[in-house]
């Protein structure tokens, strides 16, 4: 069934869409985070190539700084320990290899079904980087995943989704959440590029295209509803700062948000974590490894905490 969002928080159309502010967010409250760790969730992120296992971790530090209550990682076996010790709130899975470094798939469905079977939200894509080892990734662990669990795509994990077999896609239908930048969303969709006149227009083809939840740029759109934030600033323009949005919205996914609201709220809160560093370090030259501390701060802001 369509997600409930309460009238104060309906997004418009492409043309008129509705703006994400701070009043708009507080009409659309996130579930409360109080209980332990369990009633937060277990939020799973899957990817890391051995040259990129930053981008796992940027990812999982971030779905924890949103409140996630449990952590497990997914990446390359010859980086699993080092990410173990990097980030030691979390779980770590070592997945098979090519000779590169690269993640193959071969038995990542079994390897994480452990973790994939109790999860709450599952992202699949940061740091991953080869297109047929991407693929039989998603084939591999979509069929672990309950149906009630909401999957983020980034990344590789996303680009490669038209290759996938059709019955995988259609797996994802009603519970994907993708998070594509210009690029990427040309590819899903099959165009050599996209402007930024015709990003609002075909981040909404997309998400009809997929039955998902899609969300680049300043734009996000669910159900044929239609976003816009208007914070934020170049900055955010840096490596690893998508990271940092996919795993800002795991974490609310895994809470229990539903898959527009956490979307929304995500795209929000990451943009103004930004916004906080660019008063401190200029417009551009902070970190996306700088973002996550940020995070529940601008939370506690938005929440009046």
């Amino acid at each position: 069934m369509p997600e409930q969002i309460p009238d104060g928080a309906t997004g418009g159309t492409p043309t008129a869409p509705r703006l994400v502010t701070p009043a708009m967010l507080r009409q659309w409250p996130l579930p409360d985070p109080a209980g332990s760790k369990y009633d937060r969730g277990q939020a799973v992120v899957i990817g890391g190539a051995r040259s990129t296992p930053g981008a796992v971790l940027l990812a999982g530090v971030s779905a924890l700084r949103m409140g996630a209550g449990k952590l497990h990682l997914g990446v390359a076996e010859t980086v699993a320990a080092h990410l173990a010790v990097a980030v030691p709130e979390s779980g770590v899975t070592g997945l098979a290899e090519s000779s590169s470094g690269s993640v193959s798939g071969i038995g990542a469905g079994a390897a994480l079904e452990a973790e994939t079977s109790r999860a709450d939200a599952v992202l699949i894509g940061p740091g991953l980087d080869a297109p047929d080892g991407s693929a039989r990734l998603l084939s591999e662990v979509v069929p672990t995943l309950p149906q009630d669990v909401p999957v983020v795509l980034d990344a590789f994990g996303l680009t490669i989704l038209p290759d996938v077999d059709q019955s995988v896609v259609d797996m994802l239908r009603g519970r994907l959440v993708a998070t594509p930048n210009p690029g990427e969303l040309a590819r899903i969709l099959d165009r050599d590029e996209i402007g930024d006149d015709e990003l609002a227009e075909a981040t909404l083809e997309a998400a009809e295209k997929y039955g998902a939840v899609v969300g680049c740029a300043d734009w996000a759109v669910a159900d044929g509803r239609v976003w816009k934030v208007t914070t934020g600033d170049t900055g955010l323009g840096t490596s690893g700062s998508g990271d940092v949005v996919a795993g800002a919205l795991l974490g609310l996914l895994s809470r229990g948000a539903g898959v527009a609201q956490a979307l929304v709220w995500a795209k929000y809160v990451h943009a103004a974590a930004g916004d906080t560093l660019a008063m401190r370090f200029g417009r551009v030259g902070y970190l996306a490894g700088e973002l996550p501390s940020e995070l529940p701060l601008v939370l506690r802001t938005l929440r009046g905490d």
